[in-house]
């Protein structure tokens, strides 16, 4: 079973015990987080799909730390002008594991229809 959802203006695809980095997410209070926007979902052979999101669906995820990434050089150099400039950016981002996919009722609705198809 897998999910993509939406966090932080990105979309992951995720699954249970999934490691992930996103940009860094202000005011965690706690160190567990809830995700609602949930846009798709495969379990088995069915898959979900959000109008935009999965109504009921949610992904549990525990904070494991706020690191920062690997540093990026701007370097800008203009020609026959003397002038160059270095501008170098590292940044912040909050690494999160997966604990819990949970579908709601509409993976359970979906499956009682596959059944009564049979």
């Amino acid at each position: 079973m897998y999910a993509i959802m939406s966090i932080n203006g990105d979309q992951v695809k995720v699954e249970k015990d999934t490691k992930f980095t996103v940009n860094r997410l202000k005011d965690l209070s706690s160190k567990t987080l809830k995700v609602e926007e949930v846009l798709f979902a495969k379990k088995g052979n069915s898959y979900l799909v959000g109008d935009p999101t999965i109504k009921g669906a949610y992904v549990e995820c525990e904070v494991l730390r706020e690191t920062r990434g690997k540093k990026v050089i701007a370097y800008k150099y203009r020609d026959r002008k003397s002038s160059q400039s270095i501008k170098g950016h590292r940044q912040d981002l909050t690494e999160l594991k997966v604990v819990n996919i949970e579908l709601g009722e509409s993976a359970k609705k979906s499956g009682e229809e596959k059944k009564a198809e049979e």
